[in-house]
């Protein structure tokens, strides 16, 4: 049977889970349409990444959704200022 090892001071245990936190994921918004997003993802609302459209969202959505997503867009990029 082995032997129990010798038991660690309760300062040693807090140093060692000193760097367990969580840290707070840092979000970007999307050039585009302003939905938060991860750094260096492509945005899942309006499918851009780098100012180009990489994916098709309309194309996954049914025809109410397309409806209803297609005015979402407009209305954002009517509420978002021109910098000119």
């Amino acid at each position: 049977m082995p032997i129990p090892r010798q038991r660690h001071t309760k300062g040693r245990r807090n140093r060692r889970r000193s760097h367990h936190a969580l840290k707070k994921t840092n979000l970007t918004a999307c050039a585009k349409c302003g939905q938060m997003n991860l750094p260096h993802q492509v945005c899942l609302n309006c499918g851009t990444y780098a100012g180009r459209d990489v994916i098709d969202v309309m194309a996954k959505l049914t025809k109410k959704e397309k409806k209803q997503k297609e005015r979402e867009m407009a209305a954002a990029e009517a509420a978002k200022p021109h910098n000119t």
